[in-house]
């Protein structure tokens, strides 16, 4: 059989693909993250074997024990799921996961999903690009920026020009910004921050660069950062979306 790294989407049940609808409802076993809905999980027949590895703030599972639990359960010819929010290969660690089963010869396949960085701005009435105003998006993740260390070049990513969509930013939101503005962005840049984005809870905060590391907010959220984010093309309701630009 085969391990499928299944892309979950960003959270409504609706934007999964036909595809990984039917590896779901076919699966053997399913290993899935803290960030896939119940009710997509929910579409497995039953009696499915569900491991939960959700990296949980402050109780991760290691990544190195998913990759063998992986491949412990591929080489016992099941068909496993490994269901991750948005898209595998987009800060989902599944290139990690496939260089463990290609090592250990377990056959896999890859089934992107709907990346939080474009589905979620979108169910907030948030092009991440518009004419006029932005002709690219950077995504970056925010993770790594806790002690000053980070891979980001921030600095030069103001200068880039577009949008910027950050993913596991909301812990370091205030270097982040200070950063930007220290590489050239006004202050006055517009920002908008989902949390839950696509789900019933969905709820956006718009604010500013200069207050961002002020603004309250709590994971996980996308946060879009740029003239696009002043732009509010709504289309469906949110529980709250107070407006602090």
């Amino acid at each position: 059989m085969t391990v499928y790294l299944v892309g979950a989407g960003p959270g409504d049940p609706d934007l999964i693909t036909v595809k990984a609808a039917r590896l779901i409802a076919q699966a053997d076993v399913i290993v899935h993250d803290r960030l896939a809905d119940d009710s997509i999980i929910q579409l497995a027949a039953p009696g499915v074997d569900l491991i939960d590895v959700g990296k949980k703030p402050g109780n991760p599972t290691p990544q190195e024990t998913i990759n063998a639990l992986l491949v412990h359960l591929g080489a016992q010819g099941l068909c496993v799921v490994r269901l991750k929010g948005g898209d595998p290969f987009v800060f989902g660690r599944g290139g990690e996961e496939a260089e463990a089963l290609i090592a250990a010869g377990i056959p896999f396949e890859v089934v992107p999903g709907i990346t939080s960085a474009v589905g979620v701005p979108a169910y907030a009435g948030i092009p991440v690009t518009h004419r006029g105003l932005s002709a690219s998006f950077t995504v970056v993740t925010g993770h790594r920026e806790k002690g000053g260390s980070s891979g980001v070049n921030w600095e030069a990513l103001a200068a880039v020009g577009g949008t910027i969509v950050v993913l596991m930013g909301v812990a370091e939101r205030g270097i982040i910004a200070e950063r930007l503005i220290a590489g050239g962005l006004s202050h006055n840049t517009p920002v908008a921050a989902t949390r839950w984005g696509t789900r019933a809870t969905q709820e956006t905060v718009r604010t500013t660069l200069k207050e961002l590391g002020n603004t309250p907010l709590q994971a996980p959220c996308t946060i879009v950062i740029g003239a696009v984010a002043a732009l509010n093309f709504s289309w469906r309701t949110e529980t709250h979306a107070p407006e602090l630009i």
